[in-house]
């Protein structure tokens, strides 16, 4: 038989992109080059038949283009083609209230535009088997490649960094405020450990713009963020204490929001390290001991993947979470009767979460050791599971099981 012709539409250049569309299928191509040619097209020839005859195969992350409507048509014209349609997806069509694009995407009601997309394509992909049973009351026909890492790619094979302190860090982006929020009253606790615990927040950006609604009108205008209203000054306030754990300096020098090292970081409670692109944001993962992954109860979060495990366990790093959705999946708790048995995570239940962030971080201050061996127990958890070898392994197999 001929090479599968599969052809590659991501939604975005960033992370989404960069897991679920492009990465998964360079390695597709390139492990499997004699059964499969692969093509990676952010803009396709939409109302162009000639251009999609030559695939087998359209995968596509939400939908085929910005336009969703037809996004549809293409896929009911590719139907009668017999070119097979792979909707991929791994967040929830409609984010809580208190999501920052909640009201974007319930004015123009892109969740519905999502879920009839959804409806539309032949199978769907996802990350977990808890989304993949919500997906199933729309599309029945499910199957589950969940994010995976490259073990070789050189931001994830980043040396940890020395200190005299144990650090504990978050990594990610903008719209988790409310997850945050759930370690500040836990975080209050912490002050007697300053001199021994250091902060490490990931991913600080003052970019970005502001949309405001006009609620008469439905107008929706943007203007560009200033430094200070940004969601990350927020974040800050919650690991530094609202500043009480950093000096009067370093403060002023926060302050000043310039993307520079301050010299006398490694002395500070707190280290603040700015963004970068997701071809090299895993390295930040070197600047801490202790990863955190707070998440409110609620379905967005439950459906989510467990990227930040599976990220977490590749750099071996000793991990905190919410006792929730996605990271129910791989987690045990590490206690049991206050005691160290051979779980592979701390574990926060949602009615602790007001104390039992500063006391499994306290815990560890103390077992200094058990930062390391829980590390080692994660990787081991997620090691080959999650390796894009084998993912894609069973991603070809898929695909081959679909041409006849």
């Amino acid at each position: 038989m001929s090479k599968i012709k599969v052809v590659v539409i991501p939604s975005d250049t960033t992370g989404v992109g960069k897991f679920r569309s492009v990465d998964p299928h360079i390695f597709l191509q390139n492990l499997y080059g004699d059964d499969f040619h692969v093509d990676i097209i952010y803009q396709p020839e939409m109302n162009n038949p000639n251009f999609w005859k030559q695939y087998h195969i359209v995968v596509f992350h939400r939908s085929i283009s910005p336009d969703f409507d037809a996004s549809i048509q293409v896929i009911t014209n590719l139907k009668k083609m017999g070119i097979i349609t792979i909707c991929d997806l791994d967040d929830y069509w409609m984010p809580g209230k208190e999501h920052p694009i909640h009201d974007i995407i319930r004015t123009n009601k892109i969740n519905e535009k999502i879920v009839a997309n959804l409806k539309a394509a032949d199978y769907v992909t996802t990350t977990t088997t808890i989304f993949a049973d919500e997906i199933k009351k729309i599309n029945p026909n499910v199957f589950i490649f969940p994010n995976a890492i490259n073990p070789k790619e050189p931001q994830f094979c980043e040396p940890t960094l020395e200190s005299d302190r144990i650090r504990v860090g978050w990594l990610g982006g903008s719209s988790h405020l409310h997850d945050l929020q759930l370690l500040d009253q836990s975080f209050s606790k912490l002050s007697s450990y300053q001199d021994r615990l250091q902060f490490v927040l990931c991913g600080f950006d003052t970019r970005g713009t502001i949309t405001e609604i006009n609620q008469q009108t439905g107008e929706q205008k943007k203007r560009d963020i200033k430094p200070h209203e940004t969601v990350w000054v927020q974040y800050e306030k919650i690991f530094t204490q609202n500043y009480s754990n950093v000096s009067n300096e370093y403060k002023k020098f926060l302050e000043g929001f310039k993307d520079e090292i301050y010299p006398g970081e490694g002395n500070e409670g707190y280290v603040r390290v700015w963004t970068k692109p997701v071809t090299s944001y895993a390295k930040n993962y070197s600047r801490f001991d202790v990863s955190l992954a707070p998440i409110k109860n609620h379905m967005f979060n439950r459906v989510k993947s467990q990227l930040k495990v599976i990220e977490a366990g590749f750099y071996k790093k000793a991990l905190i979470a919410s006792n929730v959705g996605p990271y129910t999946i791989d987690l045990t708790h590490c206690l049991k009767n206050g005691n160290f048995v051979d779980g592979n995570a701390l574990l926060v239940d949602e009615n602790r979460n007001h104390s039992d962030w500063a006391k499994y971080i306290e815990k560890l201050v103390k077992n200094p050791n058990m930062i390391k061996d829980m590390g080692e127990r994660l990787y081991e958890t997620v090691k080959d599971t999650y390796d894009l070898n084998v993912v894609t392994k069973n991603r070809a197999e898929f695909y081959k099981s679909l041409i006849k």
